[in-house]
């Protein structure tokens, strides 16, 4: 895999290649000079398209494109970084005066591509329903994966998150890892920060504890009370507390003195206005109270369906 940039100008741009990434590679690969060719300038529907991108909250900061389904983000690949930026799978990061930020296309790696239960020696196992003749519609095998490198892992995928926060959490020696992320998730999250900061709760570091789940991970703590047809396995769900203090706990986000799952309510009352407001992103959030191993938090997903558990 390679990670690419983009700096686009008037009539102009420059592609920077980064080194491949093995999985016994350092993890800051040394650059490589750029190469330069000539190409023409973003057009005005490029520049709508690449903003649309930003989603409800206007954080988003990546676009997942999928090999299955041309698109116009496809299109506007092949134009920019050349006809095999569609098929290879990388980061692809569009810097343009015209935009505020810059928005990265990242070219996923098709599902089709993990061959029992593994690409590589990374391994993914096998998604609740994968192996049945019909699938329900919510329960669909992933497009594909991000494919994740040392070089790729600190990538935004929004203002406050970045590709590292959501992978599953073992096999930590191999690399590429593989992720499923929903932009819909991200987009969700980044408005529960900006409603919880406009209610006076103030939000310095939302922790992803828990992002995407294999399926093989997922599997191995079924009985510790995780579900088999999680919507972690599915990129659209994960586990929160907002740590503002780096102690990698929930902070006492209603100022009563102590922390517990009433500051995971804080969060599901944020979750419940988002919503409100935006009924396209309704999914799940549970309310978790702390164990010996975690404090506090807060399930949440968008699943497209409203549900809720949990004390409160």
């Amino acid at each position: 895999m390679r990670v690419l940039a983009l700096a686009a100008t008037i009539g102009a741009a420059s592609m920077a290649f980064g080194a491949p990434v093995h999985a016994d590679a350092h993890p800051v690969p040394a650059p490589l000079p750029a190469a330069t060719r000539a190409t023409s300038a973003l057009s005005g529907a490029d520049v709508l398209f690449l903003d649309s991108l930003v989603g409800r909250s206007r954080k988003l900061r990546a676009f997942f494109v999928s090999t299955s389904h041309p698109s116009f983000a496809m299109d506007l690949l092949q134009r920019l970084f050349g006809d095999s930026a569609a098929s290879t799978p990388g980061v692809y990061t569009v810097n343009d005066s015209s935009l505020t930020d810059p928005i990265s296309l990242i070219t996923l790696v098709p599902f089709s591509q993990k061959l029992h239960g593994r690409i590589g020696s990374y391994r993914l196992g096998f998604w609740p329903y994968e192996r049945r003749v019909t699938q329900p519609e919510m329960y669909a095998d992933p497009d594909g994966f991000v494919e994740v490198t040392p070089a790729n892992e600190d990538v935004r995928v929004s203002e406050h998150f970045a590709l590292r926060d959501f992978l599953t959490h073992d096999q930590e020696d191999i690399w590429p890892k593989y992720l499923v992320l929903d932009d819909k998730l991200v987009d969700k999250l980044e408005l529960v920060i900006e409603d919880l900061n406009d209610h006076g709760v103030r939000v310095d570091h939302m922790t992803v504890m828990s992002g995407f789940r294999t399926p093989e991970y997922n599997r191995e703590g079924l009985r510790r009370g995780r579900v088999r047809d999680s919507r972690h396995q599915y990129g659209d769900a994960a586990d929160v507390f907002v740590d503002n203090t780096g102690s990698g706990r929930m902070s006492d986000l209603n100022h009563d003195g102590r922390v517990n799952w009433r500051d995971a309510r804080v969060i599901r009352d944020a979750v419940d206005r988002v919503e409100a407001a935006h009924p396209e992103l309704a999914g799940g959030a549970g309310i978790y109270r702390a164990t010996s191993k975690h404090g506090p938090f807060l399930h949440i997903d968008a699943r497209g369906v409203r549900t809720r558990w949990g004390r409160g």
